[in-house]
């Protein structure tokens, strides 16, 4: 559990944490930048200021100090929070920060808080975001497995919420779109017999953002340098009105042995296209 304090986000330390010893050769300019381009004098203001809150509502402060407003088209669609089923809702992810807040902030109010995000274990850094989150390390080989992790909270008693394409949208050719989706949402959803409920989430990034994420994906591989500047996107878009749509459930039936699960995973991505606004 991360102790609130009026530097909870703290780049120095979440550096060592993942880089152990090597971290001393960061150079100390590159620490400042890092958190200067991470915001992390204004995220720590935040933090402390939404010390007593966690879940939903500590995700509806986050787009109420961002002055960002969410409208729902589709409210209808989501099943009622007294339905005993469990399920899984998958979103495109143009942003990389806001549209994880805003549709966490639609559903946790819906069913009172019973969803778990998959998420980058360096998420777990915001206290009331933590509680709704099932951490995922991409960096250590020491870490638990991620077939493993994601078995574990496919079998826990809450709704799922993820997004499959792992990283937020690129422009390729013009067009802002998802990376390929990941079939695990398809192969864990049928055997958890979890209905799928997509949504399509509206929004961009700036234009560097994109030039900076088709670099590193081409000539920086192993590093996402785009991932960096997420926070810095997420307070470009403050005051901005963002819109969702959440469709009708598709049952896990549907996902049978017709196509191969990385089939009927762009299957359900380009239905979330077609609910674009």
């Amino acid at each position: 559990m991360v102790t609130i304090s009026e530097k909870t986000l703290d780049i120095e330390k979440i550096l060592r944490s993942k880089m152990g010893d090597k971290a001393k050769r960061v150079p100390r300019f590159v620490v400042k930048w890092l958190e200067h381009i991470s915001h992390q004098d204004e995220i720590n203001q935040f933090i402390w200021k939404a010390r007593d809150l966690t879940g939903s509502d500590w995700l509806e402060a986050v787009l109420k100090e961002l002055n960002c407003k969410v409208e729902v088209e589709g409210l209808e669609n989501l099943p009622s929070k007294d339905d005993p089923r469990l399920y899984t809702f998958v979103s495109n992810h143009p942003l990389g920060g806001i549209d994880g807040v805003a549709i966490g902030s639609v559903i946790g109010k819906h069913y009172d808080d019973r969803f778990r995000y998959l998420v980058n274990d360096l998420l777990m850094n915001l206290p009331g975001l933590a509680p709704l989150c099932i951490p995922i390390n991409t960096t250590s080989k020491r870490s638990r497995s991620f077939p493993q992790i994601i078995e574990e909270g496919f079998k826990g008693d809450y709704h799922i919420m993820m997004f499959p394409a792992g990283l937020c949208s690129r422009r390729q050719n013009g067009v802002i779109r998802d990376l390929p989706w990941r079939k695990t949402f398809i192969t864990k959803s049928v055997e958890g017999h979890r209905d799928v409920v997509p949504i399509y989430f509206e929004g961009r990034n700036s234009d560097f953002f994109y030039r900076l994420s088709n670099f590193s994906d081409k000539y920086v591989k192993k590093v996402n340098v785009a991932m960096l500047f997420l926070a810095d996107e997420m307070f470009k878009n403050c005051g901005k009105t963002f819109r969702m749509r959440i469709g009708k459930p598709i049952p896990w039936q549907t996902f049978d042995k017709s196509k191969m699960p990385m089939e009927w995973a762009e299957f359900v991505k380009q239905e979330v296209y077609k609910m674009a606004l």
